[in-house]
Formats: C-alpha cells, structure tokens, sequence
C-alpha cells in the first residue's frame, strides 16, 4: 500500500510542478494578493471630497473651515458661491461631502446661540457617509470646546481656570495606533487560503474525470483510500506552504506583530486546511466538469467569507444568519488567526474554535469520502 500510495504522491507532485507556470501559480498570486488586499482592505476613510459653502465669511468661520482643511480625512476641493451648485457636484460624484455655514454664524456664538452648521452627505454609499458624518462631528465638537474655553478665558480667566473637566483616557489593547491593517491582513491569511484550497482539491479530481483518466487509475491496483490520499496530500502540504509564505508576508512586510506561539497558529491552520480539504472534495463529487466546479467554489467561497466576520461584525447580522455562521470553519479561523497574531493568547483561550474546527473537518471529510467511494462506484 505504501508503495501504491508513493507512487501516486509523485504523480500528483509532477503533474503540480511539470512546468513554470504551474509552480508560479501555486505560489506567486497568493503572495500578489496578499499585498494587494493588505493595502486596499481598510477601515480608515481619508482624503474625503468636500465642498464648503460660506455665507459668513467672518474670521471664526474661516477658523472653523481651516480644520477641515488640515485634517487628513477631507479634501476640500471647491469653494462655492451658490447653494445649487452642492446638487450638482454631488450628483456628478466630485464631491461626497458639502459644508455650509449660514449668515450669522458668528455672531451667534458670540451672543451664546447654537451656531448651525450644514451638512449635506452623498449617502448612496452609507458606510462612507455614516464615517464622514462622524468626522465632521469630531472636528465640530472640538471647534466648540475650544471657542468656548477661549471665550470664557477672554471674559472670566479665574473662572476658566477652576472649572472641572472631564478627560477620555484611552487604553487600546492589542493594536495601540488603531491600525486597520492590523485587523485585515489576518482575515486576507485565511481567505487566501480558503481560496486556494477548496480550488485546488475540487479541480484536480474534477479534472481526472473530465480528461478520462479517472477510470484509467480505478483499474489499478491503487484502491480508493490511495486515491483520496494521493488527491489530498499534495495540496494539504501546499496549503501549509501557501500559508507560511503569506504570514511571513503579513509579519515583516505589513509589521503586524506576530505575538502569540508559531505551535498554535501551525495547529489551527492544519484544522483549518483540512476542512476545506473535506469541502473542496464534496466539491468535486458534485461536479462534472471543472466549469460546475469553479461555480460550485464560489458559491460556497463568497458565503463563507461573507459569514466569516471578516469585515462585517457576526453581531450585526440578524440572528438566524449568526446561528449559521457556526458552520463555516473560517469563523473560527480568523479568531484563531488575530487571536495568536495581536493577542498572543495560547490553546488555553483558543480551543473551543480548534475543538470547532477538528469537528467540523472530521465531518466533512468523512461526508466527502463517503460521497466520492459512491460517485467512483
């Protein structure tokens, strides 16, 4: 048996690496993506286009459009004359974001009126809209503090001084600076592999049946179990080099901090692997041709992904989709994955989702076998 299965693992190792191209695409796009989403996938919204609108024109309205200007989150591209112009840019899409400040404005702080500010937000994007909104509320919140402790310094300075303030001491744990990246690039580890797996086993198989080889290897003495061997293998072990390659991609190009044990991280990517293994496998038993296997990929690929909380909180969804998302093994794969990178916690936190991943693969892999012995037969 040993020897059958020798055989056929240098089979599958020469019909992988045969040529260039092939060695290129087992191991180039993974590490192309990784770079590529690790700098386009991020929560920070900057460089916002923003019209402003001034109907004031006074020195504390000027005071208050200068901020906007300074800070890295709007980009104030056209200062306008008229309010019908705001439709028109924001209809064309060159701006996301309109200021305008009406007639008075400083002359009602000045007497202690609330002085309005105008905000007009192109929602059609509402992720976009509902940071940008909370940017301008920051900027504006903080405009008022100061104007008011000035002018109460101006008035009353002994007052000013003895009044009590309440100062926000944040202590962000795990990631200090706030970097998005650092949340991100984690999740694309794990997406990548996801991919690449479930592609490679579902084609390889579907591939056989497709030429006429299948039958072919079925009359030799390689058996069943042999065969799944020989299919699984090589891409259990190409996962593991995919996804070392990608970390260390995401440790010393990106600078997420690796803090927890490279044991645990080796552990949970071999649950993890092994369960797309099983579902790329259920895969190819249900595909003809390699056509129905891609689509067959995306359809599981796109949902588990979505599922995952890769980029959209589990806990936003409503609450029959958060039941499913207990069985998508990439759930608890990023938990795993920004739990030993950022954490630095060990299998004393993490093993619920390896206990998950362990059973989730064992079931899969045991449907899959099951199905591929019925679709040989």
């Amino acid at each position: 048996m040993l020897g059958r299965l020798r055989g056929m693992l240098i089979k599958e190792f020469i019909q992988v690496f045969r040529d260039k191209r092939s060695r290129f695409l087992l191991f180039g796009p993974p590490v192309i993506q990784m770079l590529v989403f690790g700098y386009a996938a991020t929560l920070e919204i900057r460089h916002i286009p923003t019209a402003v609108l001034d109907f004031d024109n006074s020195q504390v309205s000027r005071d208050l459009l200068s901020r906007f200007t300074a800070s890295p989150y709007f980009d104030v591209r056209a200062r306008l004359n008229d309010r019908r112009q705001i439709g028109e840019l924001i209809d064309r899409g060159d701006v996301t974001v309109a200021l305008q400040i009406h007639a008075g404005f400083a002359q009602d702080l000045r007497k202690g009126r609330t002085a309005r500010l105008q905000v007009i937000v192109d929602s059609s994007v509402s992720n976009t809209a509902l940071i940008a909104v909370g940017y301008v509320n920051q900027i504006a919140g903080r405009f008022s503090q100061d104007y008011q402790r000035e002018r109460l310094f101006s008035t009353s300075p002994l007052v000013q001084s003895q009044l009590p303030s309440i100062v926000l001491d944040r202590r962000p744990w795990f990631n200090t600076d706030f970097d998005s990246q650092w949340f991100f690039v984690p999740g694309v580890i794990g997406n990548l592999i996801l991919v690449m797996v479930v592609s490679l086993t579902a084609f390889a198989v579907v591939r056989e049946r497709e030429i006429g080889t299948l039958e072919q290897i079925m009359v030799t003495p390689i058996g069943r179990l042999e065969f799944i061997l020989g299919k699984t293998v090589p891409f259990f072990l190409i996962g593991l080099l995919d996804t070392t390659l990608i970390s260390l991609v995401g440790t010393l190009w990106f600078g997420v901090p690796l803090r927890g044990s490279i044991g645990v991280l080796a552990i949970g990517a071999i649950l993890f692997i092994l369960c797309m293994l099983g579902i790329g496998l259920f895969i190819s038993t249900i595909s003809m041709t390699q056509q129905q296997a891609m689509v067959s990929g995306f359809f599981f690929n796109m949902p588990a992904i979505t599922f995952s909380g890769f980029a959209t909180p589990i806990s936003s969804m409503p609450e029959f989709m958060q039941w499913l998302t207990y069985l998508n093994p990439l759930r608890y794969f990023l938990d795993v994955l920004r739990g030993v990178y950022l954490k630095g916690v060990g299998l004393d936190v993490l093993w619920p989702q390896m206990t998950a991943m362990g059973v989730l693969g064992l079931v899969m892999l045991t449907i899959s076998v099951a199905r591929f012995h019925k679709s040989l037969d």
